[in-house]
C-alpha cells in the first residue's frame, strides 16, 4: 500500500491506495514544517483512526506539502513520517514539485499554484528550476486566500468595506480590532485564521467588490511570479494552475489571463488525483 498526501497549510488530503483499485481518503489538518514541529505532526496523525488502522500497511509515502522547500524542513516532516508509519519508506517534496508531477507529464513548463498560499516555477521535465518566490503569508502569497484574507481583514478595520459587505461580515464572526490583531499577532497559526476568511468570499462570490480583489490578487501574482518566470524561459511553455482559489474562481482567473494575454493551459483543484495516478502506475 502507499500514501500520497498533499498539504496546504489549512488541509492536507490524503489518498491511501493499495491493490484491486482500493483507495482509501483522508482529511487531516495541514502539515506545514514552517509552523509545525516533529511533535505537533506525531500528535496530529495519532488522533486520525484511519491513519492508526493503515498504518503498518503502508509501505511507501509520497509527501508533497507548503514549507518544505529546504533540506532542513522536509527531514521534519520526513522523521515524524517514518516515526508514525515504521515499514514505510518517506518522500517529501514541496508543493510546487506536486504541482509539476500533477500538470506538467514529464514535460518542461511553467506551474502556478494559488491556494491557502501562492507560488509558481519552471519545471524542467525532471525538477522545479529554484527561485526567489514563495515568501509566505506575511510578505507574499499574492492570491492566495491568506492574501485575500489580509485584504478583506484590512478594509474592515479601516472601514473601506462595502455596507452589505461590512453587515454581513460582523454578523458572521463578531471580531472587533483587538480580538484580530490577538489573533494574528500573539496566536499560533495567523496563516490559517487569515486564510479562514476564503468562505466568507464564497458565500459573497457574486459582489462586484469581492469580484475586483479577486481579480486584483491574480493580477499581482501575474505581474509579480509569472510574467517574469515566463519571459525568463522563453515565453513559450504551457502555463498549470493548481490550487483551490485558482480553481474556485477560474473565470476570473482566465479574465485577468486574457487581460495579460497569457494562455493557460489547464487549472486544477485537487493535483492528488493526478498524483494518486501518477504514481499507483509507477508501483
Amino acid at each position: 500500500m502507499i500514501a500520497i498526501i498533499y498539504s496546504g497549510s489549512r488541509y492536507a488530503n490524503w489518498k491511501l491506495a493499495g491493490k484491486v483499485n482500493e483507495v482509501v481518503d483522508v482529511r487531516t489538518n495541514g502539515i506545514n514544517p514552517f509552523f509545525n514541529d516533529e511533535k505537533f505532526i506525531l500528535q496530529l496523525l495519532n488522533k486520525n483512526s484511519k491513519l492508526i488502522n493503515y498504518a503498518e500497511q503502508i509501505k511507501k509515502i509520497y509527501f508533497f506539502g507548503a514549507g518544505a522547500s529546504s533540506k532542513e524542513r522536509k527531514e521534519i516532516i520526513k522523521t515524524a513520517l517514518s516515526k508514525f508509519f515504521k515499514y514505510s519508506k518517506v518522500s517529501v517534496e514541496h508543493d510546487l514539485d506536486a504541482a509539476a508531477r500533477a500538470t506538467c507529464d514529464d514535460k518542461a513548463g511553467i506551474v502556478c499554484i494559488i491556494g491557502s498560499g501562492s507560488n509558481t516555477g519552471f519545471f524542467d521535465g525532471k525538477k522545479v528550476i529554484e527561485n526567489n518566490f514563495g515568501l509566505g503569508f506575511a510578505i507574499g502569497d499574492e492570491g492566495s486566500s491568506n492574501w485575500l484574507g489580509k485584504e478583506i481583514l484590512k478594509a474592515f478595520l479601516k472601514d473601506e468595506l462595502p455596507e452589505n459587505l461590512k453587515a454581513a461580515f460582523k454578523k458572521k464572526y463578531d471580531l472587533d480590532r483587538r480580538q484580530i490583531m490577538d489573533k494574528i499577532y500573539k496566536q499560533s497559526h495567523p496563516n490559517i485564521f487569515l486564510s479562514s476568511f476564503i468562505d466568507f468570499l464564497k458565500e459573497h462570490r457574486e459582489d462586484e467588490y469581492v469580484k475586483q480583489l479577486i481579480k486584483h490578487g491574480f493580477r499581482l501574482f501575474m505581474d509579480t511570479y509569472l510574467v517574469p518566470v515566463s519571459k525568463q524561459y522563453g515565453g513559450k511553455h504551457p502555463i498549470y494552475f493548481v490550487g483551490s482559489v485558482a480553481a474556485n474562481y477560474q473565470d476570473l482567473l482566465r479574465e485577468v489571463a486574457k487581460e495579460k494575454k497569457i494562455n493557460i493551459s489547464s487549472v486544477i483543484k485537487e493535483p492528488i488525483y493526478n498524483l494518486l495516478n501518477y504514481y499507483v502506475n509507477k508501483n
